[in-house]
């Protein structure tokens, strides 16, 4: 009962990073979008591996959406994507909701497109960082609104569970 939740909760939550997709913000490549705030609220609420698959499918399929703009180099954007929404659900489960956010911006807005340096150059990077920079806090601000409100219905929901198991 419980594996089938987390399936449906999973899939609801890369459903919703599909969506989000399509709210692009303004970028010189076509797959910057709401597609993180799901994947961090997954790792706030379900748990950080799971922060971590939701933003890696969400941003290749993001950027499946777009045409792979980046071309295989999107591969590396999930990864990065799913370590900076797993880290967010480690510090959100201490109750750092603020460097979670911090650490996400930062990272996802500026230290994750400048490992693309050597790759597409100073100019496009420079480019790229203003864009993502904007998703990043956008996304992150929109998780720390939505989760709080979305977290009683995951308690309620898991004590429903547990009494049924007992039952």
């Amino acid at each position: 009962m419980i594996r089938n939740k987390n399936i449906a909760l999973f899939t609801a939550f890369v459903s919703l990073a599909v969506a989000g997709s399509f709210i692009k913000i303004p970028s010189p490549i076509g797959s910057v979008a709401f597609d993180s705030m799901p994947a961090l609220a997954a790792a706030a609420l379900m748990s950080p591996w799971s922060g971590l698959a939701v933003a890696g499918f969400g941003h290749l399929l993001t950027a499946a959406l777009a045409g792979f703009p980046l071309g295989p180099l999107h591969v590396v954007v999930a990864v990065q994507m799913g370590f900076l929404a797993f880290f967010y659900g480690v510090l959100y489960g201490k109750n750092a909701k603020t460097a979670a956010t911090i650490m996400f911006v930062l990272g996802n807005g500026i230290l994750a497109p400048l490992c693309f340096w050597p790759v597409l150059g100073k100019a496009a990077v420079l480019g790229l960082i203003p864009s993502l920079l904007a998703a990043a806090i956008l996304n992150a601000l929109t998780a720390l609104v939505i989760i709080p409100r979305i977290k009683p219905v995951f308690r309620q929901s898991a004590m429903r569970i547990n009494h049924e198991k007992k039952s």
